[in-house]
């Protein structure tokens, strides 16, 4: 059975692209998406992209080869709050 991973990624204005923020495999993969829920971080599972992901270091901008499954990430979870938003 494969361990779970989990990478959070962070994007604004200052960045020229995402950039990790939070990585990890088994226990600590499960405290970055416990952390994710508790302050409704959406959450999006893709264990490919987060092995892909996990493989850069903290704080280092996502690669160019990335850019447009992450920007595809990114609009899904800028979907869901604005539907969300518009619900409220």
């Amino acid at each position: 059975m494969k361990r779970k991973r989990a990478v959070a990624l962070s994007y604004n204005e200052q960045h020229i692209a995402p950039v990790v923020v939070a990585k990890g495999e088994g226990m600590v993969a499960e405290r970055i998406i416990e952390r994710a829920k508790q302050y409704d971080v959406p959450i999006y599972e893709d264990q490919t992209l987060a092995t892909m992901l996990s493989q850069l270091q903290l704080n280092e901008t996502i690669p160019e080869e990335l850019y447009k499954v992450v920007a595809e990430v990114f609009a899904f979870v800028y979907q869901i709050e604005k539907r969300i938003e518009e619900r409220s």
